[in-house]
């Protein structure tokens, strides 16, 4: 999923954690999307490594005025048990990110057409293109709404 957010300074195309690397600027970028993509497991960090950085860029994406947040963190493949899975699902089970996260829907949940899936989309339609953009079901995968209640 392409991220979209611009410098508010010189107008280009930026990530949208630190700095500009147009201008430098240290201004919030300017979002063009109600949603991100997350992905914790890039760069493969512990669990409890992925679950301070899921602190950190839930608060700069409340900020930002993100109202969805897709959250790839793998479900185990590998053997390992799907660490980050668990640590971030139990975070949520115990309401670590309530002062963000409105409510949570578990990607293994939302298979095509299932009325988990169908209550998303009414809550949230803007979401639809990057459901279908993904596996339907996806374990390793979950979806965060922050903000207020809709």
């Amino acid at each position: 999923m392409k991220q979209s957010f611009n410098c508010p300074e010189c107008g280009n195309a930026r990530h949208w954690m630190g700095a500009c690397q147009h201008c430098g600027s240290q201004a919030m970028p300017e979002s063009l999307s109600d949603t991100l993509e997350i992905n914790l497991k890039r760069g493969g960090p512990s669990a409890e490594e992925a679950l301070d950085r899921l602190t950190h860029q839930l608060r700069r994406a409340s900020e930002l005025g993100i109202k969805v947040v897709l959250l790839v963190h793998g479900y185990g493949s590998s053997g390992e048990g799907g660490h980050i899975k668990r640590v971030i699902r139990e975070a949520l089970d115990n309401n670590y990110f309530s002062d963000r996260v409105t409510d949570y829907y578990c990607g293994e949940d939302l298979a095509y057409g299932s009325e988990l899936y169908q209550a998303l989309l009414r809550r949230r339609p803007s979401i639809k293109h990057h459901l279908q953009s993904s596996k339907h079901g996806n374990a390793g995968l979950t979806i965060l709404l922050l903000g207020a209640s809709s």
